[in-house]
């Protein structure tokens, strides 16, 4: 029946282990090919001044006397030392004593103006011109202090002046300090206002001198203390550990640790062949999971199955060959991997492949989180541009994404430091032509793989959706009104699909073509009958009903011939499911019925209960994805609402909802995805649909119509 999101996955099966395995081996070898390149014994090249390609790591664990080091370490203790200055606390309570000194002696004639024999005038006067270097403000302050306050203004200015003098005040640092010297050594216990701390401060710090300057002579002697302080450098290096890292050079000292363990001479590189494989075997083994996990209609697809398998293969071979390069990785076009998928599957299996190629992509070359970013980035980008590649400019738009996105990584990186301006323009073009291959890749082959493993492309559906197709005009020259049932369902499935995110070109596709077998025997269908006489009305019901059903036989030969692509022609049994022919299936109930007295009757009833319904049912299968339900759905609608006498909202909406449930009850949507909320939206599209179709027109006078034949007939309009 239909299900509800979340549904619980059915178990994994010894069918399923088998698949794993299989898929597994047959990827895992593949990819061996790829250790063939490391196998080769090859000759380092290490040397003084040259850049390490890889990380190069010690074998063992080991101590070695470095010589070079040893000096290196000498001259950066020696660079280390901080130069040395002449300070002593005796020297700075000296200093401190004469600046005190001198500045009671500039307040002299403050103290003075603060006499009680001064008048106020005098005093005003005097304060006027003592201490020049008083801002607006501080002689503000100072004229209207009470001559009781003073002598504690001074006395803070000189405690300031003094405490301030005792700590080391540098040469190269007074004029940064000065200005805060004064505030930092207030005295807080002399009840200041904010005011008076500020004049006093301002008076006191014109007054702060250096008290400690550059000394050579102990610079020179701590760093000569510092030299003989450093030991014999030994290298003590652990196993695995990194002697020079990927990219940087290899200087001198690093090649006494390399000969000492003959890391340059020239050897197999087994751990890395290993570790290829392992990562390699993990990440097929996580695809295929995933695969049989959340894609089971891929899963149990074995051409599907092995589409992704190559794909996967060959961007995974593409990426380890150029792995160690300095640009050719960047170059690597593995966005198409995603971008293939995507448009030969859905999304959600191109973005988990350029995800796991992210991971690979990275170790292949040196555990680089920039070319994972890089690799992953700019596929999800191209993802995301591509669509369903309907149009040829979504090829271009992609390829214009992946482009943008791989140069924002690349600059993003080079913020941080990674690349020279040289480095950055060099990997812009080679992100460049990486997203012009990607393209090019994905243009010129998502046609071509799509026919060799049996799917359906955007383009494809667009080709055989054009009524030039020979099957569609004929459907239009031989069978009119099933060719116009045909469109119509064709809308009404376009827009379900759409509201419910499935796929609205297939459905659409399929719709044209889902009642070709019609062409077999056009007049057995009531649509083409032109208000001719019924040839079922003289026919027995089991009769009609073998007619009626052979069209599902004929026109799925007609696709076959046709060679029209199994995705499409596996719509045209599901259209119907197993769902009974009602007209002929209640008119033998009545037949069987009427020698009985009717189904009025017991007896009557009973004989019509004896019909068997399995002759009259279709044979299926059921539709067996959200497009062919909507499909089904869609036919059935189409047909019962244009028997409708009536077609207003009402008598419409009951009329969808009744078909939906009909199929719903009698079991025919229990084997696709469709939820509870898809059916609502699908009713929803269906009455919108509909109503848009069947609106009331305005009736013209006859006079206006007689006139607009008449302008018709000129030309005019």
């Amino acid at each position: 029946m239909v299900r509800e999101p979340h549904e619980r996955f059915r178990a994994f099966g010894r069918r399923d282990a088998v698949r794993l395995v299989a898929a597994a081996l047959l990827i895992v070898a593949a990819l061996a090919v790829g250790v063939v390149g490391d196998l080769a014994p090859t000759s380092p090249g290490y040397a003084a001044g040259v850049v390490a390609q890889s990380a190069i790591r010690a074998p063992r664990d080991a101590t070695i006397p470095n010589p070079i080091e040893t000096k290196q370490a000498q001259e950066a203790a020696s660079a280390a030392v901080t130069p040395r200055y002449d300070y002593t606390s005796e020297r700075a309570s000296s200093i401190a004593a004469v600046q005190v000194a001198e500045l009671q002696l500039a307040l002299k004639p403050v103290d003075d103006a603060f006499s009680s024999s001064n008048t106020a005038d005098v005093r005003r006067a005097t304060l006027q011109t003592v201490l020049p270097s008083l801002s607006t403000y501080d002689r503000t302050v100072l004229l209207a202090l009470d001559p009781t306050r003073w002598p504690v203004v001074e006395q803070a200015a000189e405690t300031a002046l003094s405490a301030g003098e005792q700590v080391e005040i540098r040469d190269t640092d007074l004029v940064a300090r000065q200005a805060a010297l004064a505030a930092q050594y207030m005295p807080t216990g002399l009840g200041l206002s904010p005011a008076e701390e500020q004049l006093a401060a301002d008076i006191a710090t014109p007054l702060f001198v250096a008290n400690s300057a550059y000394s050579p002579t102990l610079t020179e002697q701590a760093r000569a203390a510092a030299v003989a302080g450093v030991a014999t450098v030994e290298d003590t290096l652990k196993a695995g550990q990194v002697i020079v890292d990927q990219g940087h050079l290899i200087a001198q000292s690093n090649m006494v640790d390399i000969r000492y363990f003959g890391l340059d001479a020239s050897s197999i590189d087994w751990g890395k062949a290993a570790a290829w494989m392992l990562l390699g075997t993990v990440v097929a083994g996580l695809l295929l999971g995933w695969l049989w996990r959340f894609r089971q209609e891929y899963w149990h697809r074995t051409l599907t199955l092995l589409l992704i398998g190559l794909i996967f293969v060959v961007a995974v071979l593409a990426v380890k060959l150029a792995g160690g390069g300095a640009w050719l990785p960047y170059v690597i076009p593995t966005a198409a991997a995603g971008m293939l998928l995507t448009l030969l599957l859905d999304p959600g299996v191109g973005v988990v492949m350029v995800a796991l190629l992210a991971v690979l992509a990275g170790p292949v070359s040196g555990s680089s989180i920039e070319l994972s970013a890089y690799a992953f980035l700019g596929g999800f980008a191209g993802i995301l541009a591509i669509r369903k590649g309907e149009r040829q400019h979504f090829f271009v738009q992609a390829g214009i994404a992946v482009a943008a996105a791989d140069m924002a990584v690349v600059g993003a990186f080079a913020l941080l430091g990674q690349h020279d301006m040289t480095g950055l323009l060099q990997l812009c073009g080679a992100a460049l032509g990486g997203a012009l291959i990607a393209t090019i890749i994905t243009i010129g082959s998502f046609s071509l793989l799509g026919n060799l493993f049996g799917i359906l492309t955007g383009s494809q559906l667009l080709e055989l959706a054009n009524p030039s197709q020979p099957l569609l005009r004929r459907l239009l020259i031989e069978t009119p009104g099933t060719y116009h049932h045909s469109l119509t369902v064709g809308n009404l499935a376009e827009r379900a699909a759409s509201s419910i995110g499935a796929d609205p070109l297939l459905v659409r596709a399929a719709a044209y073509y889902h009642d070709i077998g019609k062409l077999a025997n056009p007049l057995a269908f009531i649509e083409n009958q032109a208000g001719g006489d019924n040839i079922h009305d003289q026919l027995d019901p089991e009769d009609s009903a073998t007619i009626l059903k052979q069209h599902v036989a004929d026109g799925i030969d007609l696709a076959y011939n046709a060679r029209l692509p199994k995705p499409l022609i596996a719509f045209i049994p599901q259209h119907h499911g197993t769902a009974i022919l009602g007209y002929v299936y209640g008119k033998a109930r009545e037949d069987a019925a009427r020698p009985f007295g009717g189904l009025a009757t017991a007896a009557g009833k009973a004989a019509a209960d004896a019909v068997d319904q399995r002759r009259f049912r279709h044979a299926g299968p059921r539709p067996q994805s959200r497009e062919a339900a909507i499909l089904m759905l869609a036919d059935g609608v189409e047909a019962s609402v244009r028997s409708l006498s009536s077609r207003d909202e009402a008598t419409i909406r009951a009329m969808v909802g009744q078909i939906v449930q009909e199929r719903l009850a009698d079991g025919q949507l229990g084997e696709c995805d469709l939820t509870i909320r898809d059916l609502d939206n699908i009713r929803e599209a269906f009455v919108g649909q509909l109503l848009g179709m069947y609106h009331q027109r305005i009736a013209y006078p006859q006079s206006k119509v007689v006139e607009l034949e008449s302008r018709r007939e000129r030309g005019l309009g």
